[in-house]
């Protein structure tokens, strides 16, 4: 045999050799993949489903209390007044609307009448915001009760420009949002707290605006009724 007939049969043994070690890596991937996808009895695994009983635990319960001082992140709420509207050192919530004298609102010592918050243009801005889509349907544009669905036939809300609620301390309006007030619900699961202290700035910044308009006994002018829509709604 020539020396380039040897070259050429080591050149196909070569190829030979390659393309049989290529086959057989395809096949150790296949039987990987394979392999892989065996059921092994996965959903008969051993572990603790949520709210079912165990022997395992002494308790009989699947589910491990916290550890005694746990705290979830982000709910530490070191801070009272930002995360309560009360100052520190009280646990005090404000009592059902019906149960308050009437012009008593702001008679909580445990409410703050200041704001825990820096209080900037943007702040205000984003009150607006918010109170533009959590608020307005009730307490109207100017804050007066008498939003859309009043009009429609809702029970009227409160007017923040009466002197009783021109009084009352900013702390009594956040936990009016937290908590619910009379026939308002709680906005607490809507609302996060930074952001209600955000629509209260506005709420103030609504009262200034109206305070020049108000009549002398201190309410706002009453607000025309609004004009009938075809068919006699309103």
């Amino acid at each position: 045999m020539s020396k380039s007939e040897r070259i050429k049969s080591s050149h196909r043994l070569h190829r030979f050799l390659s393309a049989k070690n290529l086959c057989n890596l395809w096949l150790v991937l296949l039987f990987v993949f394979v392999t892989s996808g065996c059921r092994r009895d996965m959903q008969d695994q051993p572990k603790m489903k949520p709210l079912r009983g165990t022997t395992f635990f002494g308790d009989g319960l699947s589910a491990r209390q916290p550890i005694q001082g746990t705290v979830a992140r982000g709910f530490l709420r070191a801070d009272t007044e930002f995360f309560t509207g009360k100052k520190s050192g009280t646990t005090a919530a404000a009592a059902p609307a019906q149960t308050q004298p009437p012009g008593q609102l702001n008679s909580f010592p445990d409410d703050i009448d200041y704001f825990p918050i820096p209080i900037t243009e943007d702040v205000v801005k984003r009150g607006r915001d918010r109170y533009n889509i959590f608020c307005i349907a009730c307490h109207g544009m100017t804050g007066n009760g008498d939003g859309m669905i009043v009009r429609r036939g809702f029970r009227r809300a409160a007017s923040f420009n009466d002197d009783r609620l021109r009084q009352a301390p900013v702390g009594h309006y956040f936990d009016a949002i937290t908590n619910g007030w009379g026939a308002m619900p709680s906005y607490a699961a809507q609302i996060a707290v930074q952001d209600r202290w955000a629509i209260i700035a506005y709420v103030r910044a609504l009262q200034e605006s109206q305070r020049n308009l108000a009549t002398p006994s201190g309410s706002p002018a009453p607000a025309a009724s609004p004009t009938p829509a075809p068919g006699g709604h309103q």
